[in-house]
């Protein structure tokens, strides 16, 4: 089994992004963080004031994206960070902070011509939720993906509606599934975010929503373990009702990734399995593990068992 190859084009036990982003690149790719000063209706009262119940920005904003520097600067900074090592280097600028496409029209298409105004930029990485995007938005996206790639980055997180209410997501799994079909529609690259073991979830329904995301055109996946950070909802909700949480050791968290990846249609690309707060902002769970570490450990349980991703699929 070894030397299998598989659907994806080569022997790793899953559709990994490193391999996949090479392959359509052909030369050394990387993201540049922007924070373009965009806010989310989760926040700025158009749904709530509190955001979602688990989220905390800080966790991963680089220190060079700050709201003072313009986008030309951030993504400056960002490309001549990363060209000291690698000269030929080409690069994505990354809307990453809050929701990205939540602004007019007017305001979108300045703030992401901006970004690819710079000669090293080649596309987009838009991250936004599914309830920030409209057939105008989308349509412009589509356009733009004529002749750069762009991808929009979707917050699904649950496809279980109870579980979105709980959390104060702000809509439902069918806004979800509306956005991303609209968006693959349109030739945009998309991309779902999902945290596997937010609270009043089994291990049955994250195993079920594998089975419920690979029937959409998700081309890249990345799924986080729960985490609960200082400054948020959650944080009080854990403090007060610890047993409503199911917080994986790594261990655990190891096999229900491969028990995941079993389910996963094969053709979705997997980016991440986990994420990792910074250290003063994380309350649990507690693995000390780089992610490095923790793929590492994903590709040998694998092995071990001896499947793959895909392997109980059903079309």
């Amino acid at each position: 089994m070894t030397d299998h190859i598989f659907s994806w084009g080569h022997s790793k036990r899953y559709n990994d992004f490193s391999s996949y982003f090479r392959n359509k690149f052909n030369e050394r790719v990387q993201k540049v963080s922007v924070d373009a000063g965009f806010t989310c209706p989760n926040r700025d009262g158009a749904k709530a004031w509190s955001g979602c119940s688990y989220c905390n920005n800080k966790t991963f904003k680089p220190d060079y994206c700050r709201l003072e520097i313009g986008i030309s600067e951030q993504v400056k900074k960002g490309v001549d960070f990363f060209a000291k090592k690698y000269q030929s280097m080409k690069f994505l600028a990354y809307f990453q902070a809050y929701s990205n496409t939540y602004a007019s029209l007017d305001v979108l298409k300045a703030r992401y011509e901006e970004a690819l105004a710079h000669p090293k930029i080649i596309g987009l990485v838009i991250g936004t939720r599914p309830d920030c995007v409209d057939e105008a938005i989308l349509d412009y996206l589509g356009e733009l993906a004529e002749n750069h790639y762009v991808m929009v980055e979707y917050g699904v997180e649950s496809v279980q509606d109870e579980t979105l209410t709980r959390i104060n997501r702000g809509h439902l799994f069918e806004t979800s599934r509306w956005a991303i079909e609209q968006t693959a529609k349109r030739g945009i690259h998309t991309c779902a975010h999902l945290i596997l073991g937010l609270p009043g979830e089994s291990r049955g329904d994250v195993l079920n929503q594998a089975k419920v995301i690979s029937e959409l055109p998700v081309e890249n996946l990345k799924l986080h373990q729960l985490q609960v950070h200082k400054g948020t909802r959650m944080a009080v909700e854990y403090e007060r009702s610890p047993e409503d949480f199911m917080l994986f050791s790594a261990d655990e968290y190891v096999d229900l990734v491969v028990d995941y990846l079993e389910l996963l249609n094969p053709e979705i690309i997997i980016e991440r399995f986990v994420s990792q707060a910074p250290r003063d902002l994380l309350i649990a769970p507690l693995w000390g593990l780089k992610n490095f570490e923790f793929v590492a450990r994903v590709e040998k349980r694998l092995a071990e068992r001896e499947t793959w991703q895909g392997r109980l699929w059903k079309y």
